[in-house]
């Protein structure tokens, strides 16, 4: 049996590069990532164990808008230290003018389980959560 330490990366396929560079590149050092690559054709961050990576989507696709429930990502979530690193990247988001689907709130899908959703300039959904202690781990 193999085992895991986290996702190392995920890389999205962006409409519009000059409008998500400058989106993502405050997003993601906000959440204290540093940028590694920045060109009009890629465009990555890392931080602790996550890296962040945004490219051109292939133009016979330009017409075609994101749609979350088809096959492929359906949305990314970054895990937050605290219930305030999550209010923290709300405050981000309305700093970019992201569309809120959902302001910081508890749910159910942990205990304790608190969180913001947006989404990114293609309406890709972006949440970021915290879950205390062990969550279902415990």
């Amino acid at each position: 049996m193999a085992s895991i330490n986290g996702i190392a990366h995920i890389q999205l396929s962006v409409s519009n590069m000059e409008r998500s560079i400058p989106f993502y590149e405050k997003l993601l050092h906000s959440l204290e990532m540093v940028t590694l690559f920045n060109s009009p054709q890629f465009f990555y961050c890392i931080g602790r164990r996550t890296g962040v990576a945004i490219s051109p989507i292939e133009p016979e696709f330009k017409d075609q808008p994101y749609r979350q429930r088809r096959a492929g990502l359906h949305h990314l979530c970054f895990r937050a230290k605290s219930r305030e690193d999550v209010d923290a990247i709300y405050k981000t988001a309305l700093e970019l003018s992201a569309k809120i689907i959902r302001a910081p709130r508890e749910d159910t899908w942990a205990p304790g389980y608190y969180s913001v959703l947006f989404e990114d300039p293609d309406g890709i959904r972006i949440e970021a959560n915290f879950v205390p202690g062990k969550g279902h781990l415990a």
